[in-house]
């Protein structure tokens, strides 16, 4: 499917040190997986992390999933060994932390074409410092590869010195100019995770909140969190019902050489019939998915 309809609506970090993790990964519903080299490893454990996750990209048994790894910060000692196996191993992407400027993307991207990485292993940048969203705009423009941005809201928080509310509010200015830099540069954004594992009643006040600023989907620690997160951020069959009737609205109204029709008292303008076919579009990827994903579990 085109990368532009890819759904992700929940992408799932798993710990690339656990192999019964990534073995348990390839049955989860979930859009994408992020296998983690970075974060959920600790120091001890780097080397045979690197080792699991490039023999589980290699295998290839993941599906349709989005299979993603997140290396290790490209300045620390793991950083490169990190980036040539991803390189090689050819996931869909590739998760840069700590992204703080366009030039950490090139460098990225430029070892990736010395290394002779697959030109469909794409870029994604993680966002959780001050300084991050400040460049946030460079940094959407830094490198063709680059295809997403990942918001590291807990990292955030902490380097702001601010305090985890429900509302949100300490961030919601760096969340808002992290949307806008990817949507200027035709990028997929998604929101950070959220904490409390079994809170499934917050965890959808929080998707709510996402799906409303404009991200694609929410990334997650748990597996429990995913049919929430895939429920909040699909489009609902009301939502797909009225898409119908605005795209058909508006031809009938084209076709009489109008250019606004009425639906429901209110005017439809190109602009939504525009929304409408984005909404569709998702659906027709997201039920491909959702298929292919069905077929995999029976066989």
């Amino acid at each position: 499917m085109p990368t532009s309809a890819r759904p992700r609506r929940s992408v799932l970090y798993m710990p690339g040190s656990k192999s019964r993790a990534l073995e348990k990964a390839r049955g989860l519903p979930a859009d994408g997986l992020i296998l983690d080299l970075e974060d959920a490893v600790g120091l001890a454990e780097k080397e045979t992390a690197r080792a699991l996750v490039a023999e589980a990209v290699r295998r290839r048994g993941f599906g349709k999933r989005e299979v993603v790894v997140r290396i290790n910060g490209v300045d620390t000692q793991w950083g490169d060994a990190d980036l040539e196996m991803a390189a090689f191993a050819g996931p869909d992407a590739i998760l840069v932390p700590k992204v703080e400027s366009a030039e950490t993307v090139q460098k990225a991207a430029a070892r990736m074409a010395t290394l002779g990485a697959p030109e469909r292993t794409q870029i994604w940048a993680m966002m959780e410092t001050p300084l991050a969203m400040l460049k946030a705009p460079e940094i959407a423009a830094a490198s063709p590869r680059l295809a997403c941005m990942v918001m590291g809201t807990n990292d955030l928080v902490k380097e702001l010195h601010a305090e985890h509310t429900e509302t949100r509010t300490p961030v919601v200015t760096a969340l808002g100019l992290c949307v806008l830099a990817a949507r200027a540069y035709n990028l997929s954004i998604l929101d950070g995770v959220y904490n409390a594992i079994q809170d499934t009643e917050r965890l959808r006040v929080s998707c709510v909140q996402g799906r409303e600023m404009g991200f694609d989907g929410k990334t997650l620690i748990h597996p429990a969190q995913i049919a929430v997160t895939n429920e909040v951020f699909g489009p609902s069959q009301a939502e797909l019902d009225l898409a119908r009737r605005y795209v058909t609205a508006f031809a009938e109204a084209e076709a009489e050489g109008r250019g606004v029709a009425v639906v429901d008292g209110q005017l439809v303008e190109n602009l939504h019939v525009e929304n409408a076919r984005r909404l569709l579009a998702q659906a027709e990827a997201i039920a491909e998915l959702e298929a292919a994903l069905e077929t995999e579990a029976v066989q």
